[in-house]
C-alpha cells in the first residue's frame, strides 16, 4: 500500500472513530437526562405502584422556573452574577420549587384516592388529569412560543467550547450534564441506603401496611419520595434547557415518554435501573439518529422497549412479582 493510501485510510480511521466518539458523548449526555427523569418514575412506582404521569410537567415546570432565573439575573450576555453561582441558583430553585409542586400534586391528586382506596386506575386517571392541567396552565402564563436558554452567550461562550482529548470533543455544556447527573446519582444512593428515611422508603417499597405497622410514618415517607423524585425532575429540566437552548410547554410530555421507556427498560422501581435504562435508551437515540436517520430514532427505542417487554417483562434490573395463590 502506497504511502499516501496509508495516510488516507488513517485519517478515514480518525473521522469515523471521532465521529463514533462523539455520538458516545451525545447518548451519554441524553441518557443522564432521561435516567434523572426515569428515578423520579422508578422511586414512585417503588413505593405506591402509581405511575406518575404527570412526571413529565414537573420536569417541564422545572425547565421554567431556571429560565426565569436566568433572565431575573441578567440572562446570557449580561449576567449580574457569576456564570457558575448563577448555573448553581438556577438549579437549586427548579429543584425546590419542582419538588414543592411534586409535594402538592401528591397532596392534592394522589394522597386522597389512596385514603379512600380507590381502584388503581383512578390514581392514574388523576395523574393524566394534573398533566393536562399543567401543560395548559404553562401555555396560558408562560405562551406556546418556545423560550430562548441560549446559553451562547455565558462567560462568552465558554460554555459550548469543546474539550478535546485526543479524537474525543466534549462541550462544557455535556460535562455539566453527566457530572451533575453522576453527582445527583450519588447523593440518592447514599440517602437511600445510609438514612434512616431512606429505610423507611425501603422498607415502604417491600410493603407499605407492614411499614406502616411496624411505626413508620407512611405519608412523610410518600411526601419524601415526591419530593426528591420532583427535585431531581426540576435539575434535569434546567440541564435540558441548557443543553438545547430552550424550553416549551410540551418539553415534559416529550422527554417524560422516553423516561418512562427507560424506567421500564431497566426495571421501574429499581434505583440503578432507572439509571441504566436511561444511559441505554439515550446510546440508542444517539446512534440511531448518528448513523441512520433521526426519523427512526423513537422507533427504534420503541421496538427496543416490546423486546425487553417479551424477553424480560420485569426489565434489566427489575424482580420478577411473586404469584400467589
Amino acid at each position: 500500500m502506497h504511502s499516501l493510501q496509508l495516510v488516507g485510510y488513517f485519517q478515514s480511521y480518525q473521522l469515523t472513530w471521532s465521529y463514533f466518539l462523539d455520538q458516545l458523548v451525545a447518548g451519554l449526555t441524553l441518557g443522564s437526562l432521561y435516567g434523572l427523569m426515569a428515578l423520579g418514575y422508578s422511586m414512585v412506582y417503588g413505593i405506591l405502584k402509581l405511575l406518575n404521569f404527570a412526571h413529565g410537567e414537573v420536569f417541564m415546570i422545572g425547565s421554567y422556573i431556571g429560565y426565569f432565573v436566568l433572565v431575573a439575573l441578567g440572562g446570557t450576555t449580561n449576567p449580574t452574577v457569576p456564570v457558575a453561582l448563577l448555573i448553581i441558583l438556577m438549579f437549586g430553585a427548579a429543584m425546590i420549587g419542582s419538588g414543592v409542586l411534586g409535594v402538592v400534586i401528591e397532596r392534592f391528586a394522589y394522597r386522597p384516592l389512596r385514603v379512600a382506596k380507590a381502584p388503581r386506575i383512578a390514581p392514574l386517571i388523576s395523574a393524566l388529569g394534573v398533566s393536562f392541567c399543567l401543560q395548559q396552565l404553562a401555555s396560558i402564563f408562560f405562551g406556546t412560543e418556545y423560550k430562548q436558554y441560549n446559553p451562547f452567550g455565558l462567560s462568552g461562550g465558554t460554555l459550548t467550547t469543546p474539550w478535546h482529548i485526543g479524537s474525543l470533543e466534549v462541550s462544557w455544556m455535556q460535562m455539566i450534564v453527566i457530572l451533575t447527573t453522576a453527582f445527583l446519582m450519588l447523593v440518592l444512593w447514599q440517602l437511600v441506603t445510609r438514612t434512616q428515611i431512606g429505610r423507611a422508603m425501603r422498607a415502604a417499597s417491600f410493603d407499605l401496611e407492614a411499614a406502616s405497622m411496624m411505626g413508620i410514618d407512611v405519608d412523610r415517607v410518600v411526601v419524601f419520595t415526591f419530593f426528591v423524585g420532583s427535585a431531581l425532575a426540576g435539575a434535569g429540566g434546567v440541564m435540558n434547557g441548557l443543553y438545547l437552548s430552550n424550553t416549551f410547554p410540551l418539553v415534559g410530555f416529550n422527554v417524560g415518554l422516553i423516561a418512562f421507556t427507560a424506567a421500564v427498560v431497566g426495571g421501574i422501581g429499581s434505583i440503578p435501573g432507572a439509571m441504566v435504562g436511561g444511559v441505554t435508551i439515550g446510546l440508542l437515540k444517539a446512534f440511531a439518529i448518528g448513523y441512520w436517520s433521526s426519523a427512526y430514532q423513537d422507533v427504534i427505542v420503541f421496538c427496543i422497549l416490546i423486546v425487553v417487554l417479551l424477553i424480560r417483562p420485569s426489565g434489566i434490573f427489575g424482580v420478577p412479582a411473586p404469584q400467589k395463590v
